[in-house]
């Protein structure tokens, strides 16, 4: 890529989004544009397009998204399946009449079937029931590919798409309200280690298995993607590795030095008993995670303490 072609990254405050910055910059690129949702909101199709016109990027990432654990997913799919719906036609449709060189449409990993055969190939999709609990997001994650996959059919636009697995890192959101599964683990154990609690209780059997992959690996990925992957479809992103969420949790209890008991409730829902991706297409385009899990949650928990007051809204 161009160092000095501008660049949009949209949802540069989130966890991701903010790291692609940073890698960008990292790499010597010099015209990084941004726009907090105060000054566009991306819900907003006219103000959108109207962006694009006005500054013309070269590439774009699309890391803005609503995001949320299983229960807000549970508790407001609408809000879900129609913001994020939204705002992918919104920004795919911008890029495309602005004439944009090449963008990055980013997904999830719940896109595939809740039982999908492991490790999940890309060619799985839409070949199964989704998972309930996620059912909103992944829907209007899989109208963002197919609308890449369209524009690039109809109108000859590089647009491409990728579907990173669970993600966590600097910047994450620890509400425990909407955070995901390992910010809110990182919280949980936080606070009750500063109240001193014997044991603590969390979510579900503690038996799905999970791929995690940090925020600042995903980033040079999407670097890596912009410049040499040009195909129809979507790529996997992923560690290619799982463990257990009961694994995951010791870790994080190592990493906060909460030394009490942790206990599981199998009344609360687990979600899909599986989900490990099958990333051998991007290993062979050279890029592979260089952060591993007990080191990039020791990122983040610190991340979470000196942003302390922020993190905790």
């Amino acid at each position: 890529m161009d160092r000095a072609a501008k660049i949009y990254v949209a949802g540069h405050r989130g966890m991701v989004g903010s790291a692609v910055v940073r890698a960008l910059r990292a790499a010597g690129h010099t015209a990084v544009l941004t726009r907090p949702s105060a000054e566009l909101d991306l819900r907003d199709g006219a103000a959108t397009r109207a962006f694009f016109a006005a500054e013309r990027p070269a590439y774009v990432v699309m890391a803005a998204a609503r995001v949320g654990g299983i229960k807000a997913n549970s508790d407001e799919p609408y809000d879900f399946l129609y913001e994020n719906l939204v705002m992918a036609a919104n920004v795919i449709e911008g890029a495309r009449l602005a004439g944009v060189r090449k963008l990055l449409f980013l997904g999830s990993s719940c896109i595939y079937p809740k039982l999908a055969p492991q490790p999940i190939r890309e060619d799985s999709l839409l070949t199964g029931p989704l998972e309930v609990t996620n059912e909103a997001y992944a829907v209007a994650k899989i109208a963002g590919i197919k609308l890449c996959d369209h524009a690039r059919a109809q109108h000859g636009c590089d647009f491409i798409s990728a579907m990173p697995c669970n993600l966590y890192g600097t910047g994450d959101n620890f509400s425990l309200e909407n955070s995901h599964v390992l910010p809110a683990m990182i919280r949980k154990m936080h606070e009750a280690k500063l109240r001193g609690d014997t044991t603590l209780r969390l979510w579900g059997t503690g038996t799905p298995l999970r791929e995690f992959l940090h925020a600042d690996d995903l980033a040079e990925a999407c670097l890596l993607l912009l410049g040499r992957y040009s195909e129809p479809g979507h790529i996997n992103v992923g560690s290619g590795e799982e463990l257990s969420i009961r694994a995951l949790a010791g870790l994080v209890a190592e990493a906060v030095g909460f030394t009490g008991r942790l206990e599981f409730d199998p009344s609360m829902p687990d979600g899909t008993p599986r989900k490990l991706m099958d990333v051998s297409r991007i290993r062979a385009l050279g890029w592979k995670p260089r952060i591993g899990m007990a080191a990039g949650i020791r990122d983040a928990y610190a991340w979470y303490l000196a942003n302390y007051a922020e993190a905790r809204k």
